[in-house]
């Protein structure tokens, strides 16, 4: 059963498809297969780089900063034990352990369709459902599948053409040998993060009450294009009356003011899942045959252009939360507030520094009269990243 759940608007700009693509592509780039000489060969090679031994280099950096990780068995995850997975579901061992599910593992397949379709909702909420199965405390996604829901600026909708609509594809999927269960929903926050909201958990709340197991996800497109990885979280909810126990500080993310107070109330109520991604062997001959067609759109995009509406928004906000200190004087204490506000601050403005940087690197690469000779002076902008280091 899904809920209506509210949304924020992020105001951020229309995304390029491209660099949305590219932003899915690289994650799961195959670096270094087409590479056939041996080690030996190339501490002897002293041509220039070409450009696809370039694209292989920018394959496997993306592939270390977005933690990709292959299988031991690259395709043995995507055999399905029927008979295994109805012992599991009628063992339930996640009723006696809220902490039971520790990870959920995500195919290239199902990544590609959530985030593409979440791109494709702008600044309005989306929908969908995912297929899987379980295997001990991990929670693997093989496919999804967009749900047609009714979509507004603050609200997205789930009518009865929703649920008609998910019961005859789950129905579909069985004789064509697609046996994976529905295991979780998805549905996107673009450009405020990933968390769960108050209405967000009441429906993950009521799936995990009469669909066990299930899972939330959340992803941002805006902040995917803009930092330049997926930004995706998943999170399950702890039962009605369990008290978790105290943690410490999780990793600090921006939320926007209008958000904080429903962030803060239900935080308490659900915990995250570590979220990895894996790929098939088929997947790597794909995925490399798409990165070598679409990894020259790096260059022809800057999210300074892409998201300008968006970083606006970011400044706006930010602009908001210092008047709200201000505003409180001396009798609160800000000091809590200033230290989130001066990461929200840092964390904008390396993020124009990089477009800025980007921009300065192509124009003096593709306008500069002699390029072998003309540097770029970057004492201004060292100085700025070193200040900001500081301020930290």
């Amino acid at each position: 059963m899904l809920a209506d759940h509210s949304c924020d608007i992020g105001r951020a700009g229309s995304v390029l498809y491209y660099r949305f693509c590219h932003c899915c592509i690289h994650y799961f780039g195959n670096g270094g297969e087409n590479d056939k000489m041996s080690q030996e060969d190339k501490a002897m090679d002293t041509s220039e780089p070409t450009s696809s031994s370039q694209a292989n280099m920018a394959q496997r950096r993306w592939q270390l900063e977005n933690n990709m990780k292959d299988e031991l068995a690259i395709d043995a995850i995507y055999k399905y034990d029927n008979q295994e997975q109805q012992m599991i579901r009628n063992a339930k061992p996640w009723e006696k352990d809220p902490h039971y599910f520790k990870e959920v593992k995500i195919s290239a397949l199902a990544l590609l369709k959530m985030v593409m379709h979440a791109k494709s909702g702008g600044n309005i909420e989306i929908m969908g459902l995912m297929q899987g199965r379980v295997d001990a405390n991990t929670l693997i996604v093989m496919d999804s599948f967009a749900l047609p829901v009714e979509g507004t600026e603050t609200r997205v909708n789930a009518q009865a053409q929703a649920y008609e609509f998910m019961t005859t594809y789950s129905e579909t999927c069985e004789p064509v040998g697609r046996l994976e269960k529905v295991i979780g929903w998805y549905h996107s926050h673009p450009g405020y993060g990933c968390w769960l909201s108050g209405i967000d958990v009441s429906t993950q709340a009521l799936n995990q009450q009469f669909q066990e197991p299930f899972v939330a996800v959340v992803i941002d497109p805006i902040r995917t294009v803009t930092a330049g990885k997926v930004d995706l979280g998943a999170f399950r909810t702890y039962p009605k009356g369990y008290k978790p126990p105290e943690e410490g500080p999780s990793e600090y993310q921006t939320i926007p003011l209008s958000k904080i107070e429903d962030f803060g109330v239900h935080c308490k109520q659900y915990y995250p899942l570590e979220v990895t991604y894996f790929k098939s062997s088929l997947d790597n001959k794909v995925l490399e045959a798409l990165w070598k067609t679409y990894w020259v759109n790096t260059l022809s995009a800057n999210p300074l252009v892409t998201n300008a509406s968006y970083i606006t928004s970011q400044l706006a906000d930010l602009g908001a939360k210092l008047e709200q200190i201000r505003s409180r004087g001396t009798n609160s204490m800000p000091g809590e507030k200033i230290d989130k506000s001066k990461k929200d601050a840092h964390k904008l403005g390396c993020e124009v520094l990089q477009g800025l940087m980007g921009q300065v690197i192509k124009n003096n690469l593709f306008n500069g009269k002699d390029n072998s000779k003309k540097a770029i002076e970057l004492k201004p902008i060292e100085a700025f990243v070193e200040a900001a280091e500081v301020s930290v």
